[in-house]
């Protein structure tokens, strides 16, 4: 804690007042004070009216992360605490516990760390210089908290060994925090079962916000022949043969991910009707089309294209490639379920692409329905980088 004020240019703080988490280097005027890097500091508009109270670090373009918007409030155990819980009953109401994001930084007024809880094994990403110092206090506190509801922990995990650490002048890190443990947890999802190497596996492990998206093409799967294309650890796969799809092929670059794939379809005794390869997809879906392959279900979740504005162009060619293919591929009458995850491809631009490739190849699309992350990573209004996933599901109708 420090006693340091931050006032921001008269102009400036525009995306704080509407309510933004975050204020940029080029929005400070001053800083009067002594402070570290890290420390707890009060921010001040240009004419000295409060504005409530962030962790700052001059490494960072994102200056100050705000932890409150009342400029008295201490920031100490119980303030955590308070945030904690608030997280946690919110989980309780919305969503599914056994496996799911317990803390959505931003999201949950706890800005730059993610918890995400498998089982009985929390992983936690810190990504921020101040709210590292509030890390264990938080992971003590989800501890406590699910204790009271018969959860025991048994065991934790860091992952924060994303590069954007190095952006606030940390250095990465993954590693047990407490006791080692198996860091491959069994869990359960949808009735469900997967692996989850929370040690190798990408971010945290396992992607928990398209858990109510995946349970959502079940209905369109059962007796089909359906492609996953980017299946990574194969969920949506193993949802379309949990549902009853007559054959599944599911596809991704990483060799690691298909054998995990694999090992979840035999945990999951579908084996005989799931299986996996390992292929570039945008290689793959032209020699499928080539050989006159078609499938009654085609499903589209691919790594983000885009991390930054500056690339949107060259991954808005991308996503419209995939559909086109995708959608050639798809049986008269088939469905298509396909999502972005970048921030930056938003609804609108996402929505307009589709519409663009299916334009391309004659098909006309009937929607089913649209949805985005599951509750447990909750959509901020004003914040806008806790929006980022879009799924949608159509019906593809040939043009006659």
């Amino acid at each position: 804690m420090s006693n340091a004020i931050v006032t921001l240019k008269k102009g400036e703080g525009r995306y704080l007042k509407s309510g933004g988490p975050w204020i940029y280097d080029n929005e400070i005027d001053t800083i009067a004070g002594d402070f570290t890097n890290g420390d707890i500091v009060i921010v001040h508009d240009h004419t000295g009216y409060p504005q409530g109270k962030g962790f700052i670090n001059t490494n960072s373009k994102i200056t100050i992360r705000m932890m409150t918007r009342n400029a008295d409030t201490d920031i100490d155990d119980d303030f955590i605490s308070m945030r904690v819980n608030d997280a946690w009953e919110y989980r309780k109401k919305v969503t599914d516990t056994s496996s799911c994001r317990v803390i959505f930084g931003e999201a949950d007024f706890l800005p730059g760390i993610v918890v995400d809880k498998f089982s009985d094994i929390l992983v936690v990403q810190s990504l921020a210089l101040g709210i590292d110092r509030f890390k264990n206090t938080i992971i003590d506190c989800l501890k406590e908290i699910m204790k009271k509801d018969g959860i025991h922990i048994r065991g934790v995990y860091e992952r924060s060994d994303a590069k954007v650490r190095k952006q606030e002048g940390m250095e990465l890190f993954k590693g047990f925090i407490g006791e080692p443990f198996d860091t491959k947890v069994e869990i359960v999802e949808n009735g469900v079962h997967y692996y989850v190497d929370v040690a190798e596996g990408q971010k945290t492990g396992f992607f928990l916000d398209q858990k109510y998206n995946r349970k959502a093409i079940w209905n369109i799967c059962k007796d089909a022949r359906v492609l996953d294309c980017f299946t990574h650890t194969g969920s949506f796969a193993l949802n379309a043969g949990m549902a009853g799809a007559k054959e599944v092929i599911g596809v991704d670059a990483s060799e690691l991910g298909v054998e995990q794939a694999r090992e979840n379809a035999r945990l999951n005794n579908l084996s005989d009707t799931v299986s996996f390869k390992s292929a570039d997809v945008f290689e793959l879906l032209p020699e499928l089309e080539a050989a006159g392959e078609k499938f009654d279900v085609v499903i589209l979740d691919p790594p983000a294209f885009t991390k930054s504005r500056s690339s949107i162009k060259n991954a808005t060619k991308g996503y419209r490639e995939i559909n086109m293919r995708a959608m050639k591929l798809i049986k008269e009458g088939g469905y298509l379920a396909t999502c972005s995850c970048s921030h930056f491809m938003d609804y609108e631009l996402f929505t307009k692409t589709i519409g663009q490739a299916a334009n391309s190849v004659h098909k006309r699309l009937k929607q089913v329905e649209f949805r985005t992350q599951s509750p447990d990573h909750p959509i901020l209004w004003a914040a806008d980088d806790s929006y980022y996933l879009k799924f949608y599901i159509f019906q593809v109708c040939d043009e006659k």
